[in-house]
C-alpha cells in the first residue's frame, strides 16, 4: 500500500515584522480582546491578597503629597510658585505617577513575558499597549481624588485663585505624549533587559533619578538658568508644566519647549519600537 502523507493545507508563516510600516495594525486590531483581557490581568493582579486593593490609587499619592510637603516645603522650604504646597505637589505626581508606572511596567515587557511569548503567537505590542491602558485607570481615579482635594480647597479659601482652565480640555492630548514617551524609553528598555539583566536594576534606579531632573517637587521657574535647559529638555518637563497649567493656573511653557518635547517624544517611540521588533526576532532564545 501507498504510504499515506498528511493532507496539505495552507501554510501560515509568522515572521517578525520590520520598521513602521511593517506594524500589523490589523493583527492589533483582531488581538484587541486578548489586550482588554490583560488590561484586567494587569489590574486584577495589581492588588490580589491586599486589604485595601484600588484604595491604594488614592493613598499613594496623597501620603506622597504629605512627605513632600512635609520635607521640601516646610523644612527645604522650596518654592511652590505661591500655590498651596499639597495642589502643588499632587498635581505634578498625577503626571509623574502615570509616566513613571507605565515606563516601569513597559521596560520589563519582554523578560516578565518570556513563558507566554514562547507558547501562543500574538502581536508583542498588546503587552505594554495593555500596560498603558491599565494605568490609565489609575490614572482616572487618582485625578478624579485630585478634583475632589482640589474643590475642597477652593470651598475654604473663597480667595484662591487656582483652578481649572478652559485649557484642561486639551488634558487628553497631553496625556496622550505621556503614553507615548513612556512607551518609547519603556521599550528601549524592554529590549535592552532582554539581553542585559543589570537593566533590570537599571530601571529603578533611574526613574529615581529622573524624578529630581523633572519639575515635580520645585517649579521650573526657580531653577537656575544654567541648569534651566538640561530640566527643560527633560521631555516629561512640559507635561508637567501643562498639568499645572491646565489645573492650577499656573506654570512655565514655551513654543520651543513644546517642541522639543514632541520632538523627543516622537523620537522615542518611533526608535523604541524598531529596537523592540529587531530584538522581538530572538529574544526567547536569549531571555
Amino acid at each position: 500500500m501507498p504510504e499515506s502523507t498528511p493532507s496539505s493545507g495552507p501554510e501560515i508563516v509568522i515572521e517578525p515584522t520590520r520598521g513602521l510600516a511593517f506594524i500589523r495594525w490589523r493583527d492589533l486590531w483582531a488581538y484587541r480582546d486578548l489586550l482588554w483581557q490583560l488590561v484586567w490581568r494587569d489590574f486584577a493582579t495589581r492588588y490580589k491578597q491586599t486589604a485595601l486593593g484600588p484604595l491604594w490609587h488614592v493613598l499613594q499619592p496623597l501620603i506622597t503629597t504629605g512627605i513632600f510637603t512635609i520635607v521640601f516645603s516646610h523644612v527645604a522650604e522650596l518654592s511652590t510658585d505661591g500655590l498651596p504646597a499639597s495642589l502643588f505637589y499632587l498635581c505634578g505626581l498625577l503626571a509623574w505617577n502615570y509616566f513613571s508606572q507605565t515606563f516601569t511596567s513597559t521596560s520589563s515587557t519582554l523578560v516578565a513575558n518570556a513563558n507566554l511569548f514562547g507558547k501562543v503567537y500574538f502581536p508583542r505590542l498588546i503587552v505594554p499597549l495593555s500596560s498603558i491602558i491599565s494605568n490609565l485607570v489609575s490614572f482616572v481615579i487618582q485625578f478624579a481624588m485630585f478634583l475632589i482635594v482640589l474643590e475642597l480647597y477652593r470651598a475654604s479659601h473663597p480667595e484662591a485663585t487656582c483652578g481649572l482652565r478652559w485649557s484642561a480640555l486639551m488634558l487628553p492630548l497631553v496625556l496622550l505624549q505621556l503614553a507615548a514617551f513612556s512607551l518609547g524609553v519603556g521599550l528601549w528598555l524592554a529590549a535592552l533587559t532582554a539581553k542585559f539583566r543589570d537593566f533590570t536594576v537599571v530601571s529603578g534606579f533611574l526613574i529615581q533619578l529622573w524624578m529630581y531632573v523633572t519639575p515635580i517637587i520645585y517649579p521650573l521657574t526657580k531653577v537656575p538658568m544654567q541648569w534651566r535647559i538640561w530640566v527643560a529638555v527633560n521631555p516629561v518637563t512640559v507635561p508637567i508644566e501643562a498639568f499645572r497649567s491646565m489645573l492650577l493656573g499656573t506654570g512655565y511653557l514655551s513654543p520651543n519647549l513644546i517642541a522639543v518635547s514632541l520632538a523627543a517624544t516622537l523620537f522615542a517611540l518611533v526608535s523604541g519600537v524598531l529596537v523592540f521588533q529587531r530584538v522581538e526576532k530572538n529574544f526567547i532564545d536569549v531571555v
